[in-house]
């Protein structure tokens, strides 16, 4: 089976009239199935704009993007579309929920999306959300709901639909540290129970200590510590 994501010389430019700002420079990244990558650098270093040409919602200049083996980056809108809807999961530092429905509701919304009978799609949201510790709270609207648990709700949702990539962009940066720890820990066992090639940006070096592998960006370009300049 393919990797679940390979990014090979992908380059990023943004162009303005002040002029070109380079960002990504030829990044090469794989993740494997089931292995969970801490993605650490500092603001402006390009992780947001990586995160997003990795979750197809960037084109990029040059390079490919292939997500489970498909060169994704050269393909129509339409099938880009469906690989993130089917393919690929994400959470972001704010949830993002559908205030007027419920947790559940919320978790079952992304299968309906992708014609997943309705049945089978409360049973997958039940069982996510009872593994994130939320099995009593099911029927209650986000706004009744702590930011940990709100937080909860927003991981079980991008793992609805069973992706093969996770992308998560500090997932648990609104939380303070003590909440923070255990949906972290939530979300590492999950992901890992499912097998998801997961890359997590964070700035908590606690968090990112806890994951497979940490790289960051320099210079436009992905690195391992240690690594030379």
């Amino acid at each position: 089976m393919s990797e679940p994501l390979v990014l090979r010389e992908v380059v990023r430019t943004y162009r303005s009239d002040a002029g070109e700002l380079p960002v990504l420079r030829g990044v090469e990244l794989t993740l494997q199935a089931g292995e969970i990558v801490a993605l650490v650098a500092p603001s402006g270093a390009g992780k947001s704009t990586l995160l997003h040409l990795a979750g197809l919602l960037e084109r990029p200049d040059g390079g490919r993007v292939l997500v489970d083996g498909r060169d994704a980056g050269a393909l129509p809108d339409a099938e880009r579309t469906a690989i993130r809807r089917d393919t690929i999961g994400f959470v972001y530092q704010f949830h993002h929920l559908l205030a007027e429905f419920s947790a559940l509701e919320n978790v079952v919304l992304p299968q309906m999306i992708a014609r997943t009978r309705h049945a089978t799609a409360a049973k997958r949201a039940a069982t996510l959300l009872s593994a994130l510790g939320l099995a009593g709270r099911l029927g209650h609207l986000p706004g009744k709901l702590s930011g940990g648990e709100q937080q909860r709700v927003a991981i079980a949702r991008a793992l609805a639909n069973a992706p093969r990539v996770l992308l998560a962009d500090e997932p648990t940066g609104n939380l303070d540290v003590g909440t923070a720890g255990v949906v972290f820990e939530q979300l590492l066992a999950i992901v890992r129970g499912e097998g998801v090639a997961a890359l997590i940006a964070t700035h908590n070096p606690e968090l990112a200590a806890r994951m497979d592998r940490r790289v960051t960006l320099r210079d436009g370009r992905i690195v391992e510590p240690g690594s030379p300049v």
